[in-house]
């Protein structure tokens, strides 16, 4: 064997008894920024991840970095650019300038211009926004606008200029438009619920008091907590001019099935549920609904069912953001290792929920 072969064979061996190849052939992006691996045979260096053919370990060299790579005289692959950012960091960037773009536009840029913008195809921008945010640039903009209005009214601006200030085009379809968001027309949400009739009741279950709340359209709020008149405050704060209607005889009995819900889970609850919250909210809200009872999720992988798997963080949010305790279960919602997380009523009530069951 001459000393060529020789040397070519113990580069090969050395190359495959390093950990850090077998994470090249899985394409792991998890080694993105660890290091990168250099092929003697093209001269380039390339990320973990890369895409290209898989090289012959002899060839394989790594690096601690693309500067000691460049500096060995090997040039960045322009399939991976490894010498830019993760793909993922840059993809999050370019949708939040996009973002940040049709925020401060007057009305929402057409598709063609956001494209040109980020330097994407339509059908890629699509693709990406969407992975990131959970929406497309027309709902975002939709719920951003409707975030404005709620965030004018509640400053005290008058129903005309919270219309206006908040990009709506016209004030004949805004009350049609915000009636989901808002839960009632505007006039009404910046008169904190005047003229607003919602029932509601407090009883006692396993997991202390529970109020339960209703307007015309159907269960607004399902609350757990240890002091009832606390509860009831909150609910006040909420809709501080609306008609809070209590101990009603006939709403006492949709109370007692949200208990029976707590004590016996797999009843389930067949009850209208009027549900505010944007686009997205309401997105991970219903796949948290379809989570049988006894089973768990994790924060990627319900990110993942609403067809936003870059969006983790969004949906966590949409989960604290839930105000409908046990109907909209995101008690169900776990950490990747199946520890529980922060809950808006209490983790002690998060796990009492799911031993629950999990026993039922």
């Amino acid at each position: 064997m001459t000393n060529t072969a020789s040397r070519r064979e113990a580069r090969a061996a050395a190359t495959l008894a390093d950990p850090r190849w077998a994470e090249v052939l899985a394409r792991d992006t998890g080694a993105d920024g660890r290091f990168v691996y250099s092929v003697r045979s093209t001269g380039v260096y390339c990320r973990p991840s890369c895409g290209a053919r898989t090289p012959r370990p002899e060839n394989v060299d790594f690096h601690a970095s693309r500067t000691e790579a460049e500096a060995a005289g090997f040039r960045p692959c322009k399939r991976c650019r490894p010498d830019l950012p993760p793909l993922a960091e840059r993809q999050a960037a370019t949708v939040a300038a996009l973002c940040r773009q049709i925020d401060a536009a007057d009305t929402l840029p057409s598709l063609d211009v956001l494209a040109a913008s980020a330097g994407l195809s339509r059908f890629h921008l699509l693709r990406v926004f969407k992975a990131h945010t959970g929406l497309t640039p027309h709902a975002w903009a939709t719920a951003r606008r409707a975030a404005r209005l709620r965030e004018r009214l509640a400053d005290g601006a008058s129903v005309t200029e919270a219309i206006v200030d908040a990009g709506y085009g016209s004030t004949s379809r805004v009350y049609e438009k915000s009636a989901r968001p808002l839960g009632m027309t505007p006039r009404r949400y910046r008169a904190g619920g005047a003229d607003t009739d919602i029932r509601f009741a407090i009883a006692q279950c396993a997991l202390g008091a529970l109020l339960v709340a209703a307007s015309t359209q159907g269960v607004c709020a399902i609350a757990l907590g240890d002091d009832a008149d606390a509860l009831a405050r909150d609910l006040q704060d909420r809709f501080p001019h609306a008609r809070l209607t209590g101990d009603d005889a006939v709403f006492a009995r949709l109370v007692a099935q949200v208990v029976g819900l707590v004590e016996a889970p797999r009843i389930g609850l067949a009850l209208p549920l009027d549900i505010r919250g944007t686009a997205f909210q309401q997105r991970v809200w219903t796949a948290l609904r379809a989570i049988p009872p006894g089973q768990t999720l994790s924060y990627t992988e319900l990110a993942q069912r609403v067809g936003a798997p870059a969006a983790v963080r969004a949906v966590a949010s949409a989960c604290a953001a839930n105000t409908l305790a046990v109907a909209v279960p995101c008690h169900r919602v776990v950490r990747t290792d199946g520890s529980l997380s922060g809950y808006r009523w209490g983790v002690a009530r998060k796990r009492a929920l799911l031993e629950r069951e999990r026993s039922d």
